[in-house]
């Protein structure tokens, strides 16, 4: 049986210890300011995006990679035997997904499967993760692709930002959805639906985020002692620190992952990101 190889773009925000541990391979998006252009966690990371998007007020741009990136690095991977299973974020919020589909007819090889999970930045990664494990574990091919497609399912994200504008500049949100967020001190709480950001909550105030997203992760299905939960932030390290230590107290959990998301997330976020990304019921 030949190997496998676990792939991934920097839409799904696996950190950088987990993709060494796990041998995973991942392609970054291109981030650009103005004329500068970035690679998303190779030259560019998310503390000073973030620091940059603060001091600065400028407006970021992320753009899809290309179906020549995916074609290289998908033969480079069977040229030394591998069967590849890439693993992507949402279609539906990026192209990347359709650009590596571009890339697998090209080659025309049936060792490249292509997965796109709907979700985004740790949701995605998650699976990710979890595939890899199997792959170190000697899980088959078809195993491995079962349990990809059950997550999918359960995947949930909870999150907030500071303001919907970077959604809505970056087409991700209608304008119409993001003027909610304008009203009365109203502060979304946001998910992924179907693949798409979708608002789906509200709190007045933002002291009364964290508590109103614990009480939805509760709602949602995210169990105590869960073995697939993350927090996650974007230049928000205070609030960060509060969700962590809710979460801790509430979840009683031991394997939470702790992370700050990558510029290309960041990008649609902006600062002041706080998120819950779990898997239901387990």
């Amino acid at each position: 049986m030949k190997p496998i190889k676990i792939m991934t773009t920097s839409l799904a925000d696996v950190p950088k210890e987990l993709a060494k541990e796990y041998d995973i391979t991942i392609l970054p998006l291109c981030i650009r300011f103005g004329e500068e252009e970035f690679k998303d966690g190779v030259d560019l990371h998310s503390e000073e995006f973030f620091q940059r998007l603060k001091d600065t007020g400028e407006v970021s741009q992320s753009s899809q990679i290309p179906p020549s990136i995916f074609i290289k690095e998908m033969k480079t991977l069977l040229e030394k035997g591998y069967q590849v299973i890439l693993v992507n974020g949402s279609s539906k919020v990026s192209g990347t997904h359709q650009s590596s589909i571009m890339a697998q007819n090209e080659i025309g090889n049936e060792d490249i499967t292509i997965i796109d999970t709907m979700a985004l930045s740790y949701g995605c990664g998650m699976i990710v993760v979890e595939a890899a494990k199997m792959v170190k574990e000697g899980k088959s091919k078809e195993e491995i692709i079962n349990r990809i497609e059950e997550m999918k399912d359960k995947v949930d994200h909870i999150f907030s930002v500071d303001t919907l504008d970077y959604l809505q500049k970056g087409g991700r949100l209608s304008a119409t959805k993001a003027t909610i967020g304008k009203i009365l001190n109203v502060k979304p709480i946001l998910t992924i639906q179907d693949g798409i950001v979708e608002p789906f909550d509200k709190v007045r105030g933002s002291k009364k985020i964290i508590p109103r997203m614990i009480e939805l992760a509760q709602e949602r299905g995210l169990k105590k002692g869960s073995e697939y939960i993350c927090v996650a932030h974007g230049g928000n390290k205070e609030n960060f620190k509060k969700l962590k230590e809710e979460i801790v107290q509430v979840f009683e959990t031991e394997n939470m992952i702790e992370m700050e998301i990558g510029c290309t997330i960041g990008t649609y976020t902006g600062p002041g990101f706080l998120a819950i990304i779990y898997i239901k019921n387990e």
